[in-house]
This record gives C-alpha cells, sequence and structure tokens, in this order.
C-alpha cells in the first residue's frame, strides 16, 4: 500500500458526481474534511485486510476493487469513479478492505477520513439515503460482474470493461496494457493479446505503446454483453444523474 499525495491541482470536489448530489448544506459539512489528492498508475490503496482510514471520491482517477487468490491470480470485482465512492460500503462494521484496491487509471480524487465522513452521515439522514442506494448500486454491480466473469465470452466481457474505463475517461485514449487488462478480467495475457487483435483488425479499436484507443464506441457496444448496459440502467434508476455521461 502506498499514500497518495496532496495535489497542487485546484479542482471542485464536486467533479465527483456522487459529492455534487449532495445537498449544499451536506456538503459544506464535508468539505472541510475534503482533501484533493494524486493518484498515480497501479497505486495500491488497500491490500486485502489492511484497515481502510479513507474513503476516495475520483474525479479523473478510476480505481479498481479486485479479489486475489492465494496463488495471486485476480479479478476485477467493482470499479469507482466519478460516479461513485471507494471504500465505503466495506468499511461499514469492521473498517477491513475485503481485497485489493488499485488505480487503473491516473487522475485526482477527493478523500476524506472515514471518522469524520461517519460524522456528518450520522447526522444527515440525506446523505444516509444517498449512501445506502450508492450501497445498492454497487452490490447490484458487483453481482452482475460476478455473473458475467462467470457466463460470458472473454471477447465480451472484454468489451464491457473497455466501455466501462471510456464511460469514466476523459479521453479515447485508455492507458492500459494486456498485463493489466488479463489481470482484471481473470484471464491469461496471451488471451488478451489475441481478443485485442481481432478487435483491431475489426477497427473497434487501435492499439499503441501508450494504451488502447477507442475508434468505434458503437461496434463495442454491439459485440458486449448485456451486463453493461444493464449496469448502467441500475445507475440511471437508483442514482440519476451520478453515471457518467458521453461527451464524445
Amino acid at each position: 500500500m502506498s499514500t497518495p499525495q496532496p495535489s497542487s491541482v485546484t479542482a471542485d470536489h464536486r467533479t465527483n458526481r456522487l459529492l455534487a448530489a449532495l445537498e449544499p448544506e451536506d456538503f459544506a459539512r464535508l468539505e472541510p474534511h475534503l482533501e484533493l489528492v494524486n493518484l498515480t498508475l497501479k497505486q495500491v490503496l488497500y491490500e486485502t485486510g489492511d484497515t481502510i482510514t479513507y474513503a476516495y471520491f475520483p474525479h479523473d482517477a478510476i480505481i479498481s476493487f479486485v479479489n486475489v487468490m492465494e496463488d495471486g491470480h485476480t479479478v476485477e470485482i467493482s470499479v469507482f469513479g466519478r460516479e461513485g465512492v471507494s471504500g465505503v460500503v466495506s468499511a461499514l462494521v469492521t473498517r477491513e478492505a475485503f481485497g485489493r484496491y488499485i488505480v487503473q487509471m491516473a487522475g485526482t480524487a477527493s478523500r476524506i477520513r472515514f471518522e469524520h465522513l461517519n460524522q456528518v452521515r450520522d447526522s444527515s439522514p440525506k446523505l444516509q439515503q444517498l449512501i445506502l442506494r450508492y450501497g445498492e448500486v454497487l452490490l447490484a454491480q458487483t453481482f452482475q460482474t460476478v455473473a458475467c466473469n462467470a457466463v460470458h465470452a472473454v471477447e465480451a466481457r472484454c468489451c464491457r470493461w473497455i466501455l466501462s474505463m471510456h464511460d469514466r475517461a476523459d479521453q479515447n485514449i485508455l492507458p492500459l496494457t494486456h498485463e493489466f487488462l488479463a489481470e482484471m478480467l481473470g484471464v491469461q495475457r496471451s488471451t488478451v493479446s489475441v481478443v485485442a487483435r481481432t478487435f483491431q483488425t475489426a477497427g473497434l479499436i487501435r492499439q499503441s505503446r501508450g494504451g488502447i484507443t477507442v475508434t468505434d464506441r458503437a461496434g463495442l457496444e454491439g459485440m458486449a454483453c448485456e451486463c453493461y448496459s444493464r449496469i448502467r440502467r441500475i445507475y440511471q434508476r437508483l442514482l440519476p444523474g451520478t453515471y457518467p455521461q458521453l461527451s464524445r
């Protein structure tokens, strides 16, 4: 685990859409405790068993929650972007990380000590309701991801994953290596290489040293499994306005 560094960049904490959804009085009570930090690519915020001390509200950063098996293999269970907050749901009772929280796209986030978040939440029914709604969304997303990993072909899962990253990023170029994508999907690197080559041949993406460039989003959506659109609909129903809307 490494410690995020305070950011020298000035940013609005409400770039995070969950914070933006707060009532003004609730945000005003949280704001003095929020700190802007830089998150670097592949930075591990928490390992399995660590005590969660901060909740992170990403801006342009993206955080993955992955399960780590005894043999070292990993698979992504949940993802957190500007629509959500990492660490809150799993820390409600024990404050123990159930898996590894790792940064999959560098950027900034607002963080708050868990005890400060608790203090404000305990005195605000509206904030409690918002966090409960987010917890329900996250649980539904996790169930869908587990089912997806079990029954859908790797090509469809890869499309879903690239699209979910693209939704949360401010750019078409996604800094993804085959190795990292394989870790998130729980498959061999060679499998990802074959899938990525197939996607490039079909004109869906372009590969380079900088990562993967999305060149045909509609084509990726056509190849993705039902899980991608189902997860988006869950956000739109329970937390309208928080899931990133595409501007590209």
